[in-house]
């Protein structure tokens, strides 16, 4: 599962570097809100797996404090909506401190991690997806993995990163199992932060998602094969600062058709970026405005029927892709 993939990454660069520990809320006896960490404490132990008070603000300052020193801390949080709490210190202490000592402190190697998103029935204060909140702040990484293979080989890289980074990772595709190649579980093996994975080739239209929108997009290319007999190619961000680009424009070439897909709000979201790059250097390529899918511009509601309204869904994905191609 996506589960266990995070938690291997992490025991292996506990085990591989002794600067690097776990630190947050439960992550230790208790082996996790989510039991992500589950096993971590009884292995390596309280020096290395820190559970600490409820206070985001507290321990993410300890976090930072102790990368810029030389440690490699893993900080989670229950939720990326708790992290708010904290942002003074991701933001001000952490993403600018480079800059603003001139570069006398050069790397400030620390994950923050957590989930982030839609979840199931926990309303407005625990449901928003912090991609472009942290996409949008020089001197961060953010990262936000699909499934098995992402999610391993990116929190290994983050944690081996000299620079700060985001780990958004999704509640709903923790228990979610996939097949994947046995190199991927080599303690070496990592992924690249800022390349983009084409999980699905097609000649007609481009879709682009991250996260557990990624699934939703591969599904709704299968319907559109079958049923439209529409070739679509699905690309899987992995990595939403730095964006990778290239990999984007290169498909828009080739396809002339975009859709974005995305569980966050519309407005100054990822798609909205996507959408400035086309203007800026995608647009002789495009045969067709690009297609925004995005969740609902509310706050989450806690009603399921609204909830399940409120976020993308295949059909929305088809229905984008449709219109993209003046088809519907």
């Amino acid at each position: 599962t996506v589960r266990q993939a995070l938690n291997s990454a992490m025991d292996d660069e506990i085990k591989r570097d002794p600067k690097v520990f776990l630190m947050g809320e439960e992550v230790a006896q208790f082996d996790g809100s989510y039991k992500v960490s589950k096993g971590l404490y009884k292995k390596y132990g309280a020096g290395r797996i820190w559970d600490t008070p409820i206070c985001e603000a507290g321990f993410s300052g300890l976090g930072v404090g102790a990368a810029l020193f030389g440690l490699r801390p893993i900080i989670e949080f229950m939720t990326w909506n708790f992290a708010m709490q904290g942002i003074d210190q991701l933001i001000n202490s952490c993403a600018k401190f480079c800059y603003m000592t001139g570069g006398d402190f050069s790397s400030c190697p620390i994950v923050f991690r957590g989930l982030n998103g839609p979840t199931a029935g926990a309303a407005a204060q625990h449901s928003q997806c912090f991609a472009a909140w942290y996409g949008s702040v020089p001197g961060l990484k953010v990262v936000a993995p699909w499934n098995c293979e992402d999610a391993r080989g990116l929190l290994k890289t983050a944690i081996r990163d000299n620079s700060p980074v985001i780990f958004l990772e999704s509640e709903l595709m923790y228990s979610v199992e996939f097949e994947f190649d046995k190199s991927v579980m080599d303690p070496d093996f990592t992924l690249p932060i800022g390349k983009a994975k084409i999980e699905r080739k097609g000649k007609d239209v481009t879709i682009v998602s991250y996260s557990k929108m990624v699934g939703t997009s591969l599904e709704a290319a299968a319907t559109l094969s079958k049923k439209h007999k529409v070739d679509a190619e699905v690309i899987n961000l992995r990595t939403i600062r730095p964006l990778d680009r290239k990999t984007i424009l290169e498909s828009v070439k080739k396809t002339s058709h975009i859709v974005s897909v995305e569980d966050g709000w519309p407005q100054s979201g990822i798609g909205a970026e996507i959408s400035a790059l086309m203007m800026e250097a995608g647009f002789d390529y495009l045969d067709a405005p690009h297609e925004r899918i995005t969740g609902a511009d509310v706050p989450m509601p806690y009603s399921v029927p609204l909830e399940k309204a409120a976020v993308p869904d295949t059909q929305n994905v088809i229905n984008g892709v449709l219109k993209a191609l003046n088809k519907k």
